[in-house]
C-alpha cells in the first residue's frame, strides 16, 4: 500500500527558522522530516488506518499560553499540556464513496507545546528533537483512536510510540 502524507506544520511563531529543531549536529527538524517520520509511522501503523488514497495531518507547534487556551476551551482543564490530538475521524462527517476514493483522508490535528516540549526533555535527558517525536507520535495515536484510560492501555500506547521512534532512529526505553 503506497501512502501520502500531507503534512501542514503550523507554529504559533514568526519565524520557522526561529523554532527549528536539532537533531545531532545541527540537523533541524523540517518540514520533509516531518513528513517522512509520519509517513514511516503510517506504514507501522497500517493497520489501524481506515482506506484512503492518501492522508493529511495538521501539526502545530505552540506555546504554553496556546496550548493552555485550547486545554481550556475542548478538555476543561485551565492548565498548559505537552500534546493534544483532536481526531477527524471520530466525528461524523458526510462523505461519499467518491470522495473517499480521490481525496486524502484528514485524520486531524496534533498540537504541541514548545515550551513544555523543552522543559520535559530536560528533565528526561534527552533532546528537544527526541521529546517532539515522542509527543507527536502519542498525538498520532490519539487520531488514529488509541486511548489510555486506564494503567494497561497507557503502557500499550507507550510501547507503541517506542516502536514509531525506532522506526525513525531514536532509540528510548520507557523506564519502569
Amino acid at each position: 500500500m503506497s501512502l501520502q502524507v500531507e503534512l501542514y506544520l503550523e507554529n504559533y511563531f514568526d519565524d520557522f527558522s526561529s523554532i527549528a529543531v536539532n537533531i545531532g549536529d545541527n540537523y533541524p527538524i523540517l518540514p520533509e522530516t516531518w513528513e517522512n517520520w509520519f509517513q514511516q509511522w503510517l506504514e507501522v501503523l497500517e493497520d489501524y488506518l481506515p482506506t484512503a488514497p492518501s492522508y493529511e495531518i495538521s501539526l502545530r507547534l505552540t506555546t504554553d499560553t496556546e496550548i493552555q487556551t485550547l486545554n481550556s476551551q475542548y478538555r476543561q482543564q485551565d492548565k498548559p499540556t505537552d500534546v493534544l490530538a483532536f481526531a477527524s475521524l471520530e466525528a461524523d462527517l458526510p462523505q461519499s464513496q467518491e470522495m473517499l476514493a480521490s481525496m486524502p483522508l484528514y485524520l486531524g490535528d496534533i498540537i504541541v507545546s514548545m515550551d513544555t516540549a523543552q522543559r520535559q526533555a530536560q528533565q528526561q535527558e534527552h533532546s528537544l528533537s527526541t521529546e517532539l517525536a515522542w509527543l507527536t507520535a502519542h498525538g498520532l495515536l490519539h487520531l488514529l483512536g488509541w486511548d489510555h484510560p486506564q494503567e494497561e492501555s497507557l503502557l500499550q500506547m507507550l510501547n507503541q510510540q517506542v516502536v514509531l521512534l525506532k522506526k525513525i532512529g531514536i532509540i528510548i526505553s520507557l523506564e519502569s
